[in-house]
């Protein structure tokens, strides 16, 4: 038994199955952070110049292909109805969750960042200024995935194109732009109505003002 214990929901995604949710914010407020940046994704984009051939690789609920340190399973606890669990394996909603799994990506794909593989969290983009190069890229990178036993959602890939949607931008050999779907986001914007939701709408503009021409 332990004395840990949160609580949980179910949310829908977008293919139509369900997402486990568990609150734990009582548990995040007593969690030491950690400090592992995130890689900004301008940064990442920086890379991709001359790039003409990509692929995309999504890690199926890359998470939870992390071991919990077993001293730590209990605090990951939540409670149901039907019981009281515990993960043994990362769940979604740890604050250090990101960190811990950027971390990982890093430190198993150093050799090849900034060559020919960009890495954000669980996504995977490989890319190359030829097909004959990319076929080389493409077999190291899933031989590391293979030997480090981390397992992809073939569903979620994409191979071998000319043009790939990566973290909300459409990436091709002509450059980076947005992507289309993030656009409509602004253009169906309310108007805002007090000095927050003004602040949000000039954040999400301000992103994008560099894809704007003039």
């Amino acid at each position: 038994f332990s004395p840990w214990g949160a609580p949980v929901l179910f949310v829908k995604k977008k293919d139509g199955t369900m997402r486990l949710c568990i609150d734990y914010r009582q548990l995040n407020k007593v969690t030491i952070k950690n400090k592992y940046p995130l890689p900004r994704i301008d940064d990442l984009f920086d890379q991709l110049k001359g790039a003409s051939v990509f692929s995309k690789i999504d890690l199926r609920s890359g998470y939870y292909q992390l071991r919990i340190r077993d001293s730590d399973i209990p605090k990951t606890a939540f409670r149901t109805r039907y019981g009281h669990y515990e993960f043994l394996v990362m769940p979604f909603g740890l604050t250090n969750a990101p960190a811990v799994f950027m971390d990982l990506m890093n430190r198993i794909f150093r050799p090849y960042l900034d060559r020919f593989v960009v890495v954000f969290i669980d996504d995977i983009l490989v890319y190359s200024r030829d097909e004959t190069e990319h076929a080389e890229h493409l077999r190291l990178v899933l031989q590391i995935l293979r030997d480090k036993q981390l397992y992809a959602k073939f569903s979620k890939c994409e191979f071998w194109l000319r043009e790939v949607s990566f973290l909300g931008h459409v990436v091709s050999a002509s450059g980076i732009r947005v992507d289309p779907n993030k656009i409509s986001a602004i253009l169906d914007w309310k108007p805002p109505r007090n000095i927050t939701e003004v602040r949000s709408f000039l954040g999400l503009a301000g992103y994008y003002r560099r894809f704007v021409k003039g």
